[in-house]
C-alpha cells in the first residue's frame, strides 16, 4: 500500500473513536516483561513509555518452499522462485516449471495469484500449440500487472485501497508527476452513503502523458469503487477522455467527477 494515503489521514481518526490510542513516527527501542505472566512495558525513543497486555510484530512473509522438491530441479530449497512475466521459473531449462502466486514474490495478493494463474494457463496452452507469445506489456501472456497495476485493499473501518503507485514511487521511475488530493466530502454521494462520511482521495497522474499512475481511496465501502481505478491505471485511459466517463448522482463515484475537475482547474 502506499505510504501516502494523503492528508489528513483518517485511520488514526478511525481507531481513536474505537478509543484506540494512535502514536505516529516513533520506534520502540526496548521491550521488558519482568513478570511473564504480566504487561509489557515498550520503551520510546522519545523517552516515554507505554504498557500493554501484548506486542504484536509484522515481520514480513517467507516462502514456504523448504520440502517441495526444489533441490531436484537444481533450486534452493526455502527461496523464492524467480519467475518471468508468464510465470515461468527462469532458472530451470526446458521451459516447462511455472511459478504462479505467493511463492514467485511478484505480487502476494490472492487475486494478483488467479490473475497470474489465467495469463500462465493462456502462455502453456500457446506454447503446447506452438504460437508465438505475447508477452509484450499487457500482452495476453503477460502478467504486466504486477508491475504497474496491483490492487489492494486495506479491510479496516474506514477501508482503505489503492492501485498502481505512489508519488514518491513514480518520481523514483523518473516520471514527472502531479498529485491531486481531496475529501469524499466533494462528492454529494457520499453524504448519503452514511452520515458524516469520512475519507480522502489521492489521483497521481503522469503529466507527460495525462494519465494515471496511481490512486489511493480511504473511507466507507471504497473497496467496491476501486476497481474503477484499476480500469483506469491499467487501460492507461488518457485524463481527457476519462472525463467523459460520467458518474451517476448522487453516489461515491462522483469522487472522479471532482478529482478530474482538480487536475484541470490546478494545470490551467
Amino acid at each position: 500500500m502506499p505510504a501516502a494515503i494523503g492528508p489528513p489521514c483518517v485511520f488514526p481518526r478511525g481507531l481513536t473513536d474505537a478509543g484506540a490510542r494512535v502514536r505516529i513516527g516513533v520506534q520502540v527501542t526496548a521491550l521488558r516483561r519482568p513478570d511473564p505472566a504480566g504487561p509489557v512495558t515498550c520503551t520510546l525513543d522519545d523517552g516515554s513509555e507505554l504498557e500493554t497486555d501484548e506486542i504484536m510484530f509484522a515481520t514480513g512473509r517467507a516462502p514456504l518452499t523448504d520440502d517441495i522438491g526444489l533441490d531436484t530441479v537444481g533450486l534452493t530449497p526455502g527461496s523464492w522462485l524467480d519467475a518471468d512475466t508468464t510465470c515461468l521459473v527462469r532458472e530451470v531449462e526446458g521451459e516447462w516449471l511455472y511459478a504462479l502466486g505467493d511463492v514467485n514474490h511478484r505480487a502476494l495478493l490472492t487475486h494478483q495469484g488467479k490473475y497470474q494463474g489465467r495469463t500462465a494457463g493462456d502462455a502453456i496452452g500457446a506454447r503446447a500449440a506452438g504460437r508465438p507469445l505475447d508477452d509484450a506489456p499487457w500482452g495476453d501472456h503477460a502478467t504486466t500487472a504486477d508491475q504497474h497495476a496491483v490492487p489492494q485493499i486495506f479491510f479496516t473501518d474506514p477501508e482503505a485501497g489503492a492501485v498502481g503507485l505512489s508519488a514518491a514511487q513514480a518520481e523514483e521511475a523518473g516520471l514527472h508527476v502531479k498529485v491531486v488530493d481531496l475529501d469524499f466530502t466533494a462528492a454529494q454521494g457520499a453524504n448519503l452513503y452514511a452520515d458524516g462520511y469520512r475519507g480522502h482521495a489521492r489521483m497521481v497522474v503522469d503529466t507527460d502523458r495525462e494519465i494515471l499512475l496511481g490512486v489511493t481511496f480511504v473511507g466507507h465501502g471504497i473497496s467496491e469503487l476501486l476497481h474503477s481505478a484499476t480500469v483506469a491505471v491499467a487501460g492507461e485511459i488518457p485524463l481527457k477522455r476519462l472525463r467523459h466517463a460520467v458518474a451517476c448522482f448522487p453516489t461515491v463515484s462522483e469522487i472522479w467527477t471532482h478529482l478530474l475537475a482538480a487536475y484541470r482547474r490546478d494545470s490551467d
